[in-house]
């Protein structure tokens, strides 16, 4: 029986919208630990000092269709948790998408934050994130949100169904700016100023 076949359907999913947090049985989840970012921070001081069981950001979503079916959207929330690695702020992998023209929303509902954006030539710029605050992401744009508060960073997200994601060209190259503690504030601090974007 088809689902308009049926009267009463199963319960629907729930969100919490202040919190940024989806109830369900269809809901997936994620979490992302600091030992699972090591190529992503500068400072491997900072890093190898730190708790790599130390969780930086949760991730949970539903996929009404199946992941690859060009035509649907999928729906869910990140919270990025407060801290640092060295002056570093707590920030998610950041990706593109593997279809590359497809865009995506982010709005805010807790916290502080940057949404870090750079295009396939590197040229990168961020937008504060603060609640209410909505991000238009455009194809083609890589995309990374940055904690710089402290309380955890609460966002939702809509995305093309067919979009996936492209983790390993920022793995491999990284994004063209970094979001640094400087002078008591974040600030976004391009790698050509900080010459060799790691430090040993």
């Amino acid at each position: 029986m088809s689902t308009f076949g049926r009267l009463v359907s199963e319960r629907a999913s729930r969100v919490d919208w202040p919190a940024a947090r989806l109830e369900g049985t269809s809901v997936r989840n994620s979490v992302t630990k600091l030992g699972q970012l090591q190529a992503y921070f500068r400072s491997r001081a900072a890093f190898a000092s730190m708790d790599p069981e130390t969780v930086v950001y949760r991730v949970q979503w539903l996929e009404p269709i199946a992941a690859g079916v060009e035509g649907g959207l999928f729906w869910g929330s990140t919270t990025v948790e407060p801290g640092r690695v060295g002056d570093e702020y707590f920030m998610t992998k950041g990706h593109f998408h593997a279809i590359r023209n497809r865009a995506e929303y982010y709005t805010t509902v807790q916290g502080e934050g940057m949404l870090i954006l750079m295009d396939e030539q590197g040229r990168t710029r961020a937008e504060v994130m603060t609640p209410g605050s909505l991000h238009y992401i455009p194809g083609a744009t890589g995309h990374r949100a940055v904690n710089t508060g402290m309380t955890p960073l609460c966002f939702w997200a809509c995305w093309p169904s067919d979009a996936g994601h492209d983790y390993d060209t920022i793995a491999a190259e990284g994004f063209g700016a970094r979001v640094l503690l400087r002078n008591g504030a974040p600030a976004l601090v391009t790698v050509a100023d900080l010459g060799d974007s790691v430090e040993r």
